[in-house]
């Protein structure tokens, strides 16, 4: 878990700020200000003042704005996205709304603000408080301001999609077509793409895009490899063909994401 103490300067005009892969935590302690923040073509506005908790959305770069009527402090907590996957899996395996988790949030908790309080104020702390603290807040706010999406009930054909999605995982780096895929499972690609989308909410196109950003992120985070090599290895022709994917898919260049 990292924890940050900041000090802000009052005035700020269209302040990039890259997504990050944990789950950020922002307390202010001193200061007030309008917050004006555009994502994905989409702008709000919020209020900075002490106490008030924010979460920012993982892997979301914002433009930001506001103008403080002073001095303008804050405490900032990273949760790993290790620890959160880790709490979520425990908790049933469940993906989290990170935007409802963020508009909750922003209502108050008491418990949250004062632990972040607390680990802002502790200084240099062992590996076991630190771990301890960052599972207790992931599970706090999992289960408190989260709604964990559950998994599909399962559908027809079931069996043959579990195997198609299998397919794709073990045949990233490959050139895999709807035809390839299809004929694995031994169905027409009309009745895959029905039968696909109908057990997992998505096209087996969408799904295996999904499953290669997921990699190239991965290796972007625990490997050195080039962003070439990545992409080979997530199987996208170019370097260009990821970056195009994943700017599409989280918001940001794959470069800015492993910087981040």
């Amino acid at each position: 878990m990292l924890v940050q103490r900041f000090e802000h300067v009052p005035v700020v005009e269209d302040m990039e700020l890259p997504g990050t892969a944990d789950l950020h935590l922002v307390l202010p302690v001193a200061g007030r200000a309008v917050m004006e923040t555009r994502s994905g073509g989409r702008g709000s506005r919020s209020a900075w003042e002490p106490g008030r908790l924010a979460l920012e959305i993982p892997d979301q770069p914002v433009l930001r704005s506001y103008r403080g009527d002073g001095s303008m402090r804050s405490v900032q907590v990273h949760i790993p996205r290790g620890t959160v996957d880790s709490v979520a899996g425990q908790l049933g395996g469940r993906a989290a709304d990170h935007e409802a988790m963020a508009a909750s949030l922003a209502a108050g908790d008491p418990l949250i603000e004062e632990t972040v309080r607390a680990v802002g104020s502790t200084g240099e702390a062992d590996d076991l408080y630190a771990e301890s603290a960052a599972a207790f807040l992931a599970v706090h706010l999992l289960t408190r301001h989260s709604r964990l999406s559950a998994p599909r009930p399962p559908a027809r054909e079931d069996a043959r999609v579990r195997a198609a999605a299998a397919m794709m995982r073990e045949r990233l780096a490959d050139p895999v077509t709807l035809a390839d895929i299809a004929a694995e499972v031994h169905l027409s690609v009309y009745h895959l793409v029905r039968v696909f989308k109908e057990a997992t909410g998505a096209t087996p196109y969408r799904f295996l895009t999904r499953l290669r950003i997921e990699e190239a992120k991965r290796l972007l985070r625990d490997t050195d490899l080039a962003i070439a090599q990545i992409a080979l290895r997530c199987g996208f022709a170019s370097p260009g063909a990821l970056s195009a994917a994943f700017l599409r898919h989280t918001g940001v260049r794959p470069s800015l994401y492993r910087n981040s």
